[in-house]
């Protein structure tokens, strides 16, 4: 969006006491300085002052910009009140002259200015509330770090704590609010052009504040700022108009919880539905029922809380008995289009039993929001493999059809007696034989005998004469009861051998599965171990289970912890806590190279036969690891052979000139009689420079072994970074022909090794100095950014292409590798080893402009007093952010 383009929210009708004698106020926001608020906003004064509107400047900030000064030009101007502090003349809104003045509309610049003391206000926009109660409409601007609820937000963005703020209600409280908009790129062109501050505050701006970061946050901190705003202002139309149906204005993703185990991945796809679009929220909501009895889990859903707040989400309790009716009155009360609820966690025979669900139910309700089901893995567990051993129905089942057979035989008995006719017999023996059948299809075997023998003998007795007695007087009605109670007989067993093979079919398909995740986790490297302990236990159905490393250390646990001991348990007890320990593959030294430990349960023989495979799999992912850690410790000794053989090329080639020269001139000097007092002088010189060149050699060699090894002595205390600089020029001599400083006075101090900041910044320096164009110099700043201070170095030389700048902090690096005459290429290795044993880090950025810029990070000294205690200056204002 260009500078003229302005996204508007109106408030009207939010407005505390809207009456028309108050002044309007209308704010024009800006995400960072230099965007163009002041400028646009003189620019409507003189629209609306040409259109024969009473427009004066009550104070306008110019801050030296010559087009905002020309705007100025034929719009009346209230004369400041000048205000002296502390010997300073400085100068601020006169609220006394403009209420004297009393136009219809006041431009009044920068709304978050703290007034002088002795000022009629402490703040400046307290005075834009009196000229607004005064009926005097206003026109004022505001960058967004200003903005009270954001402030936190734009220090850890930025880096820098505003002093100044203006409450929220106030802004949202004005008629109008208009984002004055300009994208990063363009406003970071425009500081380099020097069309928003003078060129000596140029770099330091674009490497601290002005990064792209940074405004490319702000931008967006700003917009949705007003999207919000936007948005209250629609829904207090649609309450004032009586509109009832959601406008989904914005992305609104609705999730909800249940407490169960699925509530991190529908929390997550919802994040990532919320993400697909800017502004998009996500809200997570949990119903219970009002008499508390649904199964929460609190410390789940506190979890999955916390979980939702990460994700800049919100939680919701609600409590109502109707689930789906209270999700849905829910989503459409916040306008929200997406619903995101889990698939359910209910058997096919609780779905048939109790009806399609609360899924369903949602679906039906939702109107225009769009319903999301998403699978997970609670939907998806399989739990324990199905056991072999035991009657091949369930007792649920049994107990089923025992129920069936006592409720439907008394059933069916009233009801063939009640329509009983002569010759209805045959009809009688077939629906008798049905609810056998049906038992037998309900509860296999047991409860089909118990509803033969129940039928055979309720039908002989209703229905066979005589009546009423269980005598059987035509031996043909025995030999038919006999057989009614066989067929039941073969019927029960076909259905019980039916439910065997589909168990034994579905603990196959278990078994493939398990060996299928088993052959998958193995290839996943590190995660193989945890992964495959954990599906063990779940398909065996065990208490818990780990893996013990020979030393006894955990390499992966899953479960409740295994039992310490057992002794003055019961049998039963020690039974059930039984700790069985497997080995897990066979070391080098002949013994296990782990011990797989379970509890908790017992293992039939097809449940040994997948242990022994998970065992060889454990031991394949162990040996896997092992050999991963070989490598990577043979990794480590070739790059210290490749440094070693680096060290040796450079003892062979640099250290050979300043030897070779010293030893020359040490050769020299032994024949002085015969050398003139200047050839003499000449030779001392060469060996002295030789020897301090092959010193310095050899203490940077020391150091970047010592940093390799991970022995550099570092003392810490609090450093002046500003000290610290002018130490390292010292060293070398330089001044401000050389050195340009932009040094901040008022950072506090940093914690670091003052010996190994100043060799730091030498060794900076240096190459800077080396690589910088003659005639350029060299720009060292210090700033602060959050917690710790930045120490810039920055060149206009060709700079490093940005894939070859990690290579250059190697060691044995020169810039090019061709130029053998500055040293050993240990430079810049040394001083990031410095700077990370400091707590630092040392980075290479891109110099605006051109050329290469060395950031040295160090943090703050915490023990240092802070700007309240110490009397500093508070941080800049909105023009000058620092």
């Amino acid at each position: 969006m260009s500078v003229s383009g302005r996204v508007s929210a109106m408030a009207e009708g939010r407005r505390a006491g809207g009456s028309g004698s108050r002044g309007r106020l209308r704010v024009l926001l800006g995400a960072a300085p230099g965007v163009g608020k002041t400028y646009e906003m003189l620019g409507e004064g003189r629209r609306l002052a040409e259109s024969g509107r009473d427009v004066v400047i009550g104070i306008v900030e110019t801050h030296g910009r010559a087009a905002t000064l020309a705007q100025t030009r034929g719009i009346e101007q209230v004369p400041r009140r000048a205000v002296s502090h502390r010997g300073v003349q400085l100068e601020e809104l006169d609220v006394d002259a403009v209420l004297a003045r009393r136009p219809e509309l006041a431009l009044i610049d920068e709304m978050a200015h703290t007034n002088a003391p002795g000022s009629r206000n402490p703040k400046r926009w307290q005075d834009v509330q009196e000229l607004l109660n005064a009926g005097i409409d206003v026109i004022t601007t505001v960058n967004v770090q200003h903005i009270e609820s954001l402030n936190a937000v734009v220090e850890k963005i930025t880096g820098v704590v505003q002093q100044e703020t203006v409450p929220d209600e106030v802004i949202r409280g004005a008629d109008e609010v208009e984002v004055v908009d300009l994208a990063p790129q363009t406003l970071r062109d425009r500081l380099s052009a020097g069309q928003v501050y003078p060129a000596e505050r140029i770099d330091a701006a674009l490497s601290n504040y002005f990064r792209l970061g940074n405004l490319t946050a702000l931008r967006e901190l700003a917009l949705l700022w007003l999207a919000d705003e936007v948005d209250s202002a629609l829904r207090s139309y649609r309450s004032q108009h009586g509109i009832d149906s959601a406008w989904q204005t914005r992305e609104r993703v609705v999730v909800a919880l249940t407490g169960g185990p699925e509530g991190e991945t529908l929390l997550r796809r919802g994040a990532r539905i919320a993400a697909r679009s800017a502004g998009g929220e996500l809200l997570a909501v949990h119903v219970t029922t009002q008499d508390g009895l649904r199964g929460d889990r609190p410390g789940a859903l506190s979890t999955q809380r916390g979980l939702v707040e990460s994700l800049g989400g919100s939680y919701h309790q609600l409590v109502g008995d109707d689930v789906a009716g209270t999700l849905v009155e829910f989503a459409q009360s916040v306008d929200a289009s997406q619903l995101v609820i889990g698939v359910s966690r209910r058997t096919r025979l609780s779905a048939a039993l109790t009806g399609p669900g609360i899924g369903a139910e949602i679906i039906r309700r939702s109107g225009d929001i769009d319903v999301h089901i998403v699978t997970h893995s609670a939907a998806g567990r399989r739990g324990p493999l199905p056991a072999l051993r035991g009657g091949a129905l369930g007792w649920r089942r049994q107990l089923i059809g025992f129920a069936v057979a006592l409720i439907g035989g008394p059933l069916l008995s009233w009801l063939l007696f009640a329509v009983k006719a002569p010759g209805s017999i045959t009809t009688d023996v077939l629906s008798y034989q049905l609810l056998v059948v049906v038992v037998a299809l309900i509860g296999g075997l047991r409860p089909a005998l118990f509803a033969a023998v129940l039928s055979g003998v309720t039908l002989d007795f209703l229905f066979v004469e005589p009546l009423f007695t269980v005598t059987i007087a035509d031996p043909l009605h025995a030999l038919a009861l006999v057989l009614y109670v066989v067929i039941a007989v073969l019927v029960s067993i076909v259905v019980d051998q039916a439910a065997r093979r589909a168990r034994a079919a579905q603990r196959a398909s278990g078994e493939a599965e398990l060996l299928a995740a088993v052959a998958g986790n193995v290839l996943r490297g590190d995660s193989a171990p945890t992964a495959l302990v954990a599906r063990a236990r779940e398909a065996f159905g065990l208490s818990g289970i780990r893996l013990l490393a020979p030393d006894g250390t955990v390499i992966a646990v899953d479960g409740e912890p295994a039992p310490e001991g057992l002794a003055g348990r019961t049998s039963a007890a020690a039974h059930a806590a039984r700790v069985e320990s497997v080995p897990v593959g066979v070391g080098a030294d002949g013994q296990p190279r782990a011990i797989l430990e379970l509890h908790g349960g017992e293992l039939d023989a097809a449940g040994r036969r997948l242990l022994d495979a998970i065992v060889a799999q454990l031991a394949a992912a162990i040996e896997h690891t092992d050999l991963r850690e070989t490598a990577g410790r043979a990794a480590v000794l070739a790059e210290t052979d490749q440094v070693r053989s680096a060290l040796l090329s450079a003892l062979s080639h640099d250290l050979r000139r300043p030897l070779s020269a010293a030893v020359a001139a040490v050769g020299g000097l032994r024949s002085a009689h015969r050398l003139s007092a200047e050839d003499r002088a000449e030779l001392v010189q060469t060996a002295d420079e030789s020897l301090a060149t092959l010193s310095r050699l050899v203490t940077d060699l020391l150091d970047v072994s010592r940093v390799q090894a991970g022995v550099l002595a570092v003392s810490l205390s609090p450093v002046d970074a500003g000290g610290g600089v002018v130490s390292a020029l010292d060293e070398l001599s330089l001044g401000p022909a050389e050195v340009e400083l932009a040094l901040d006075p008022a950072l506090p101090p940093l914690r670091a090794d003052p010996v190994l900041l100043q060799r730091v910044l030498v060794n900076l320096l240096t190459n800077a100095l080396r690589h910088s164009p003659e005639g350029e110099r060299v720009i060292v700043s210090t700033s602060r950014l959050g917690e710790r201070a930045e120490i810039r170095v920055a060149d206009r030389g060709e700079g490093i292409p940005e894939d070859q700048r990690e290579s250059a902090f190697l060691p044995f690096q020169r810039h090019g590798d061709t130029d053998n005459t500055t040293g050993l290429g240990l430079g810049l290795a040394l001083s990031r080893g410095f700077a990370e044993g400091m707590g630092g880090t040392l980075t290479a950025e891109d110099t605006p402009g051109g050329g290469l810029t060395m950031v040295v990070s160090l943090p703050l000294d915490d023990t240092a007093p802070s700007d309240e205690e110490t009397g500093s200056p508070t941080p800049p204002t909105e023009e000058d952010p620092r």
